[in-house]
């Protein structure tokens, strides 16, 4: 089963993409992101978005994908632009039926690390030990994407079958 993490954003969309291989092999296949530049109009770095993840989930047939849930922003137009960028990445998903699973960030960090509250760095050192990594997954973005893809490999199964 392959399954693609999204970390949703405007300038910066993380992808992650791991293989389930069984209960308990879990596989890092790649970590990626794609970028907008500042400068261009919303509606066509929406239509980046759109076309570059389009582009990916063709290449690699996700089975499940897991976008992270906006969960709160102290600055309102960085969470209208990453609403408006997971409102796309949402659609291109629909549109190719892939099943989704929407973990806010404290349910994405208890199921990797244990603790809701975990920062960054612990997920990392979680994905590096997870993956046999010998360094943390970079950029943050697509580290974020990595650590959704893992969710869904531990979660995805009981979901599915719900």
């Amino acid at each position: 089963m392959r399954i693609l993490g999204v970390d949703p954003g405007l300038a910066t969309v993380g992808l992650g993409l791991v293989e389930r291989e069984s209960a308990r092999s879990v596989r890092a296949i790649e970590w990626l992101t794609i970028e907008t530049d500042a400068g261009m109009a919303p509606a066509e770095r929406l239509r980046i978005i759109a076309d570059d993840l389009e582009e990916y989930i063709k290449e690699t047939s996700p089975d499940l994908a897991v976008v992270e849930k906006l969960f709160f922003s102290v600055n309102v137009k960085t969470a209208l632009d990453v609403a408006q960028a997971r409102g796309v990445i949402l659609s291109v998903i629909a549109r190719h039926g892939i099943p989704c699973l929407e973990p806010t960030p404290p349910e994405l960090k208890s199921c990797i690390t244990g603790d809701g509250n975990a920062d960054k760095a612990q997920i990392q050192r979680m994905l590096m030990g997870m993956f046999n990594l010998k360094e943390p997954p970079s950029p943050d973005d697509a580290a974020d994407a990595l650590a959704l893809a893992a969710f869904g490999a531990f979660q995805g199964r009981v979901t599915l079958l719900a």
